[in-house]
């Protein structure tokens, strides 16, 4: 007997549990070898004080099975939650977000029926790092952070999925035009690695730009490869292209672990009436499927639903007159499916995956890494003060100035006020002073002792940022930048 693999299932909140029988009824008819793992998760294990919406038993079943196939979970609302998503790849370090968004045409409307692009996005780094302060009354910060070793281990997986998966080009989505260090290193990276792919186009466009161009033509784009909060905006338009977020899956991959979801929410406004879409979390078990290795079965399933599609049997959400001819609940396309397996689309092309598990040695193909010689050269001081203009706080801070560090410039909202600053600029009481080091590199002494000067003086410091350069180039951007 072939093995068997076990996986955790949570069947989630709203319509995730009518979906979630639907795609287990499904792959049980489809001869899918797995032994589930049934865990609460979701809105009931947020309310019972579990800030993550999964509880330790949830956690260890994951970590036990290394797959998790997740239905959709409602988060209550409040400071003290967080998303189970976020929390999951950020744990389990699932770093590659895979959404393939493909067009059903004819059978599904869209205006775009040449459509097939997968959208690769990283998972764990970002904004969606969700480091945050309030730092002032006026003024809340949100942390981006880029790494090399993350930025290397999400293109070298977009490059090595569109080889394996026979795709002919891979797009890069940033905005380095404007975030020139963290995009910039992730753009840089991006064509450093390219080279390994010399088979594989490579370009990249500007985010918004490329957004754009994916609303108008995503026939033009095979993989795209991003940064996490742009990959969330623009996997989630890409979906909507294809005629509905209902019918696009997810995979979050890591090294060891593995999550699988639909992309749509808990729909809580039409659960129980047995007529949710139940092919966005049975797209998310092919993959699922195709991850263990039971590709066949996968196919087997896939090709199915393709036939299903064809032959007109839709849910609600998708159904339109001309286009669908049965008007199917939740129970009844999941046996529609069934009834098809083993059957293939006529018009529609067949799908085939392999039944070797993916492997993935990213970690082991990371660049070596040179440290770069590092000097302190200067320190950003923030302060929370509502005293006058810009001039006001350059006359008050000016004669703090130490020895080895004075006061080059005062920014407010990234915008330089001072000196020769505009004064038409808009100030909120949330002043970035910099000071830079005289006649060389400094000490962390110098900079402990410009801060005690500020505090004797009464000034509210809220943060400090050291500026140093990195084998002799500034690792910092200039006020006003």
């Amino acid at each position: 007997m072939r093995d068997i693999t076990p996986v955790t299932v949570a069947p989630g909140d709203g319509i995730g549990p009518e979906i979630m029988d639907a795609v287990l009824h499904v792959m049980t008819a489809a001869g899918a070898r797995l032994k589930v793992e049934e865990v609460p998760a979701g809105e009931a294990v947020y309310k019972r004080g579990h800030p993550g919406g999964l509880d330790a038993a949830g956690w260890g079943s994951i970590r036990r099975t290394r797959v998790f196939l997740k239905g959709p979970i409602t988060m209550p609302q409040g400071y003290g939650n967080k998303s189970l998503n976020v929390v999951a790849r950020t744990t389990l370090g699932l770093f590659a977000n895979v959404r393939p968004c493909v067009s059903y045409h004819p059978y599904v409307r869209t205006r775009h029926p040449r459509m097939d692009v997968v959208i690769i996005r990283e998972n764990e780094e970002d904004l969606y790092a969700g480091i945050e302060h309030r730092q002032t009354d006026d003024v809340i910060q949100s942390v981006k952070l880029i790494s090399r070793p993350g930025s290397e281990r999400i293109v070298r997986y977009a490059f090595d999925f569109a080889r394996s998966n026979h795709r002919q080009k891979v797009t890069a989505f940033v905005k380095d035009n404007v975030m020139k260090m963290t995009d910039g290193l992730f753009l840089k990276i991006f064509y450093e690695l390219a080279a390994d792919y010399p088979e594989i186009k490579a370009d990249h466009m500007i985010v918004d730009i490329g957004a754009a161009r994916l609303a108008d033509q995503p026939e033009r784009f095979d993989v795209i490869v991003t940064l996490n909060l742009y990959g969330d905006i623009v996997s989630d338009i890409a979906a909507q292209l294809t005629g509905s977020v209902g019918l696009a899956g997810s995979a979050n991959i890591g090294e060891t672990c593995a999550m699988f979801e639909a992309i749509h929410g808990s729909a809580p406004m039409i659960a129980g009436q047995g007529i949710a879409n139940p092919s966005g979390l049975l797209m998310a078990a092919v993959m699922m499927l195709v991850h263990i290795g039971q590709g066949d079965i996968a196919a087997r399933i896939h090709n199915a639903w393709l036939k299903t599609i064809e032959d007109g049997i839709h849910t609600a959400d998708i159904y339109a007159r001309g286009l669908g001819r049965v008007r199917a609940g939740t129970g009844a396309f999941a046996e529609a499916v069934v009834e098809r397996l083993g059957q293939t689309p006529v018009t529609m092309p067949p799908v085939g995956y392999s039944t070797m598990r993916p492997a993935y040695d990213g970690l082991n193909r990371l660049a070596p890494r040179v440290r770069a010689h590092k000097e302190l050269v200067g320190v950003d001081v923030f302060l929370h003060w509502s005293g006058g203009l810009p001039d006001d706080l350059a006359e008050l801070v000016l004669p703090l100035s130490t020895e080895a560090l004075t006061l080059a410039s005062i920014s407010n909202r990234s915008q330089r006020v001072w000196p020769d600053g505009n004064a038409d600029v808009f100030c909120t009481d949330h002043w970035r002073c910099r000071f830079l080091a005289q006649g060389g590199p400094v000490q962390h002494a110098a900079i402990v002792e410009l801060l005690g000067r500020l505090a004797d003086a009464g000034i509210d410091f809220t943060q400090t940022e050291n500026l140093s350069n990195f084998d002799g180039k500034a690792g910092f951007s200039s006020p006003g930048q």
